[in-house]
């Protein structure tokens, strides 16, 4: 028995931290966009049971930290899973780099799991599972229940679908733009009092005026200026995003990555080794 299982990226543009005891009740607010660019994940049942075999884009992931194994971790502490199996992520953007890969890796592989050994969970309670191993392993905040909808989404409460309740922007299929210079640890950043009072206190009202405007301009330029007064936006991303702006709709960084991002009517850029994708409205599917 095998499954393959599509889940796209999501990039973050403003957020704020909610914080509770409740992993299911934490997370974030905000607005981000979600690429037609994301994870897709075989997962392979095997003979050898109890056997569990990981690999990112052909290599042997290690289990320290492995959003996939804690994952794996929370479905059997809920389920008997005898058997043993393999689960393979093809990664089609940068890991680490605020593309929200940890969610989607987190959230095919609840979804495949529960497919494949016919696990008695809902959608959102496969969701759930996968935001919960997100949250303990401090890896994201709000991008798995973005890429369950797909759009430009607006993150009105936080938590997974079912807990969380998201809107979006109506939007023609924009092309989305973005070249990386590299990762941040986002545990670093969100887990951090520090930067935890800077994000919050920034991106406070943010939410009310895209709501107030909700269009994928107003949405590019709250989360330029949510980029400069977080100080998170660095020299070298920031002269990447003034490029980009002046070929654009608008540009600024990803939360949270060393990565530069924009909404645009056309696929063109003067960016080198960009990544250019579209906007995904559909959301995580199986492959045939």
């Amino acid at each position: 028995m095998e499954v393959s299982i599509f889940v796209p990226s999501h990039i973050t543009g403003f957020f704020q931290i909610i914080n509770h005891n409740n992993p299911l009740k934490k997370g974030s607010r905000g607005a981000g966009v979600v690429m037609d660019k994301g994870v897709i994940t075989r997962i392979k049942t095997s003979k050898i049971d109890n056997k569990i075999d990981i690999s990112i884009n052909g290599k042997s992931e290690s289990f320290n930290n492995s959003i996939t194994l804690k994952t794996v971790e929370l479905l059997q502490k809920k389920f008997s899973i005898q058997s043993g199996f393999k689960i393979e992520h093809e990664i089609q953007v940068p890991i680490g780099c605020g593309f929200g890969t940890s969610a989607a890796c987190a959230l095919a592989v609840a979804l495949g799991l529960a497919y494949i050994f016919n696990l008695p969970m809902t959608f959102n309670e496969a969701s759930a599972v996968a935001h919960q191993a997100e949250i303990e392993l401090g890896t994201g905040l709000g991008d798995l229940i973005a890429e369950t909808s797909g759009g430009i989404v607006i993150r009105l409460k936080e938590g997974p679908p079912g807990f969380g309740k998201i809107d979006k922007i109506i939007s023609e299929p924009f092309y989305v733009i973005s070249k990386t210079l590299g990762d941040i640890e986002t545990s670093s950043i969100i887990q951090n009092p520090y930067h935890q009072r800077i994000i919050n206190r920034t991106g406070e009202g943010m939410l009310k005026k895209l709501l107030y405007d909700p269009t994928p301009q107003k949405f590019m330029s709250l989360s330029n200026e949510f980029a400069e007064k977080t100080a998170l936006m660095n020299e070298n991303v920031k002269e990447l995003v003034d490029i980009l702006n002046e070929e654009t709709m608008g540009a600024s960084m990803a939360m949270l990555g060393n990565t530069a991002f924009a909404l645009s009517k056309t696929p063109d850029t003067n960016l080198e080794n960009s990544i250019v994708s579209k906007i995904d409205f559909n959301g995580p599917r199986i492959l045939e």
